[in-house]
């Protein structure tokens, strides 16, 4: 049997190749995150599933799951991820999302998916970059998980400002109408997958669309939560 080896993203030391992409000694060293709220991914008191905010006034969906903040080693490499072509992480990062999940499982007991939907670009954003980042996590998301990806089912069909140049109020003008399901999700438990969410404007109109195309429950999983 031959063993392929490849490096670690992180350190570049030798790992085998069939493993994370990351080796141990670096997954480990990852920034704490400290003590997440479950429902919209932001810091909370210890052993408390539901921070204050979202008992008052909770995020559309229903959990928020990321791998980690939006901070070094991670953001270097959705980085180049996402704007340097190196879509060789894909799967590494991918993995490192559904590692994060299946702790959330075990803790919460959290269901499996029906379906796996990813963050849309707008056609013109597409073109010019040539892959939908958020895509190529949901792919093998889906094929671990076996359940099924459909990535036709979300469009955006208005293009829009960059989100992160805009305030709380002027993003969620921005996205207004910007999304549309195509297909009736009725009684589906559906997961979005986003590359990063930061102030979580995208994902709630998104998640808005998927409640009035029926879905019954929604997960997010991002690969970084700016906390």
């Amino acid at each position: 049997m031959f063993i392929f080896r490849t490096n670690c993203w992180l350190c570049q030391l030798p790992v085998v190749a069939q493993g994370r992409g990351i080796c141990s000694f670096c997954l480990r060293q990852l920034p704490s995150m400290g003590s997440l709220c479950s429902r919209c991914g932001l810091p909370a008191a210890p052993k408390t599933r539901e921070c204050g905010r979202c008992v008052q006034k909770p995020p559309p969906w229903q959990t928020l799951i990321c791998a980690n903040g939006y901070q070094p080693p991670l953001s270097r490499l959705l980085h180049q991820f996402k704007f340097s072509g190196n879509t060789a992480l894909a799967v590494m990062l991918a993995k490192l999302i559904l590692l994060s999940w299946l702790q959330q499982r075990r803790i919460y007991g959290l269901p499996r998916p029906d379906l796996i939907l990813s963050s849309p670009l707008h056609p013109q954003r597409l073109w010019s970059r040539g892959y939908n980042q958020s895509e190529l996590l949901a792919k093998p998301l889906s094929h671990w998980l076996s359940c099924h990806y459909a990535p036709d089912a979300l469009l955006r069909v208005r293009k829009t400002a960059v989100q992160h140049r805009l305030n709380h109020r002027q993003r969620q003008r921005n996205l207004h109408q910007a999304f549309r399901v195509t297909q009736d999700l009725s009684g589906l438990k559906v997961v979005l997958i986003d590359d990063v969410v930061t102030s979580g404007s995208t994902a709630a109109e998104i998640t808005r669309r998927l409640q009035q195309a029926g879905a019954a429950m929604i997960q997010v999983w991002c690969l970084c939560r700016t906390l």
